[in-house]
């Protein structure tokens, strides 16, 4: 039988491609965002969740935030919106599917931090703190959820995704951020999809409560370029 497994926001970007690789492993997939059939608003007060009949085997949530500006500039609104988008999304998520997860006996969840929880940079205060928060949920739940449910999180760096298109629009903007990366080059939803699809398959079997950064070596490494 299949594994099912649902993708909350998964339209475009990182969720598109992840999508169709789990298609192209025998997964049944379903997803759920803005511009489906059934349109899924995470921030409503009781978002219009799809029906999952049977087993959750899998479970990934991808909508996120790329709110940078000074601290000085920063309201107490955008703190609001981050924590609404990122996390509060995430706990509704979660809270309206367990038991179905749950009743799959090892199912897997996905979350996504960012890079910028681990390594201080400028301009992050509003969605590092609130990715902050989706770790200490991730770390929380998988000790909770254990060991019926895995729950793990990737922290990417900046990805070429159409929520990052402000901030590659230019030549000259792709090139510097490239060059902050060790690996020299920006991540592309492919290498993010991997990294969400083996945490969700039997190969992570053994792993829960953990962070997996793919960050072109962001995180880790000191660029000596």
């Amino acid at each position: 039988m299949a594994a099912q497994i649902l993708l909350i926001g998964g339209n475009s970007g990182i969720g598109s491609a992840l999508a169709e690789l789990l298609r192209q492993r025998g997964n049944t997939v379903l997803m759920a965002h803005r511009s489906a059939a059934q349109p899924l608003n995470i921030t409503d007060d009781e978002p219009n969740f799809p029906v999952v009949e049977g087993p959750l085997h899998g479970l990934v949530y991808l909508p996120g935030s790329i709110n940078l500006k000074p601290f000085a500039s920063l309201k107490p609104a955008d703190f609001r919106s981050d924590f609404e988008i990122n996390l509060i999304g995430a706990v509704k998520t979660l809270q309206h599917y367990q038991k179905a997860l749950q009743a799959a006996e090892n199912a897997s969840v996905v979350l996504f931090s960012t890079v910028a929880v681990s390594t201080g940079m400028g301009f992050h205060a509003s969605v590092a703190a609130a990715k902050g928060a989706v770790e200490g949920l991730t770390r929380s739940l998988a000790a909770e959820w254990a060991p019926r449910v895995r729950v793990n999180a990737v922290a990417p760096s900046l990805t070429d995704t159409p929520m990052a298109v402000r901030l590659l629009r230019s030549d000259a903007q792709r090139e510097a951020s490239a060059k902050r990366h060790p690996l020299a080059r920006i991540g592309q939803p492919a290498d993010v999809a991997a990294a969400a699809a083996f945490l969700l398959s039997d190969e992570s079997a053994w792993m829960t409560g953990q962070v997996l950064h793919v960050d072109g070596g962001m995180g880790a490494l000191r660029n000596a370029n």
